[in-house]
């Protein structure tokens, strides 16, 4: 059963480690994710499950590969979205036991799914389109606006059946790391009604950041 999701992307400029200078910039995203991830643990889950996609930036070996200097980054060759996940449930104070699982971009996992006969959290990493801007790491592709709207609206509505339709083809082109994590959510807790809020709707470096969090009316 799943008792709460929460829903965040995983930027490695959200680490302050990482981030150094640049830490302020990216309070607000950080700040949000934390609420969205103690109203997930609020539902009491005796399990979480963290569920992201492999990365383009996976490339740097982990955490510890974007500030090697760092020694107190997590050293360990867990995907960026899985990584950053673990990082966001660390600096909650209480975690129940934690869970990770890698999907592809259809929305089905790399190996089977734990059992979710117990009460279980969703942390759902994800990023939008990466082609916000001139500046973003694809340049600027006029559908991604229009795009990342509708996904925000999906959150907002709970929408599970809007991201089980995410068009795969049209996400890799706007180089979507999301959309896998997204449609495993009409799998992992499609049956299931709720209430739902964003909690943060912005694009900065030209790549777009939601969170959002659904819980049980």
């Amino acid at each position: 059963m799943i008792t709460g999701i929460a829903f965040c992307p995983h930027p490695p400029l959200l680490l302050p480690e990482i981030a150094a200078g640049a830490a302020a910039e990216t309070a607000d995203l950080r700040a949000a994710c934390d609420t969205a991830i103690e109203r997930m643990l609020a539902s009491r889950p005796a399990q979480v499950l963290i569920t992201g996609a492999r990365d383009r930036s996976d490339r740097h070996a982990g955490l510890r590969g974007f500030a090697p200097n760092v020694t107190t980054l997590p050293d360990d060759d867990l995907p960026l979205s899985l990584a950053v996940g673990r990082w966001l449930l660390d600096r909650a104070r209480e975690v129940p036991t934690r869970q990770h699982v890698v999907v592809r971009p259809d929305g089905t996992p790399t190996k089977p799914w734990p059992d979710l006969s117990a009460p279980t959290g969703l942390l759902v990493m994800g990023d939008g389109s990466a082609r916000r801007s001139v500046k973003g790491p694809g340049y600027l592709d006029e559908r991604a606006r229009p795009f990342d709207a509708s996904v925000v609206k999906a959150f907002a509505e709970a929408d599970v059946e809007a991201l089980a339709n995410l068009d795969a083809t049209l996400c890799a082109e706007l180089l979507v790391a999301g959309v896998g994590p997204w449609r495993a959510v009409a799998t992992l807790a499609g049956d299931q009604r709720w209430s739902a809020e964003v909690l943060y709707d912005a694009a900065p470096y030209g790549v777009q950041y939601t969170v959002a969090s659904w819980t049980m009316p």
